[in-house]
């Protein structure tokens, strides 16, 4: 996951909002529980696959496991850069739900991916929601100019979330980053933009509220 600077500061925003501060602190005591009882944390609460050991509390207790420091900490980095503005501009409870309808999202992609592929292993990692949070920003900000690491240029967010979409395409097609839930990420984001635009009112079924 790539990070980015944006112009004009943060205004009125809260730097670490509630939902994004809590999941941060649940996230990293995980990453501490992890590593003292790895292995009883990964058989209860990683994403098994159906076939071996699935059980219903998974499809959201995945997203708090990691697999290395570099994987939750760029998955935390991405959740706080890209979420901080989403919440703000939400509200906690918007985003709370949003969050955890691209894990459960993500989570039921996968259990579909290892059920036609007959792969038995866990999945783990935040990914799948920072994935939904990457979409939800290109769509509300799409305008707004990320400045990357790596190449260091500015691009605006509607464009590098179509990239990072195909991206995601292309290893996921391709099996050329083996090891990582491409599908998932795709999922996840599948799950975000369903949900924003029922709020948008833009699905047959519509929301009881305009609310978006």
């Amino acid at each position: 996951m790539s990070y980015y600077s944006y112009g004009g500061g943060l205004g009125g925003f809260g730097a670490f909002p509630p939902v994004i501060k809590n999941l941060l602190i649940i996230n990293v005591l995980v990453f501490l529980g992890q590593i003292l009882a790895e292995r009883q944390l990964m058989m209860w609460f990683a994403l098994w696959p159906l076939a071996n050991g699935f059980q219903i509390h998974q499809l959201v207790s995945y997203s708090f496991l990691h697999g290395g420091f570099g994987h939750i900490f760029f998955n935390m980095f991405a959740l706080w850069m890209f979420g901080m503005q989403i919440e703000n501009t939400w509200g906690s409870r918007r985003f709370l739900i949003y969050y955890g309808a691209c894990v459960v999202g993500a989570g039921f992609v996968q259990l579909a991916t290892t059920y036609f592929s007959g792969g038995m292993w866990p999945t783990v990692g935040a990914s799948g929601g920072v994935f939904g949070i990457l979409l939800a920003f290109g769509m509300l900000f799409p305008e707004q100019r990320i400045m990357l690491i790596f190449p260091p240029i500015p691009i605006k967010a509607k464009y590098f979330v179509i990239g990072y979409g195909v991206l995601e395409l292309i290893y996921a097609g391709t099996g050329l980053q083996p090891g990582v839930a491409h599908l998932a990420h795709l999922g996840g984001m599948a799950a975000g933009f369903i949900l924003i635009q029922y709020w948008r009112g833009q699905l047959p079924f519509k929301p009881n509220q305009a609310s978006y």
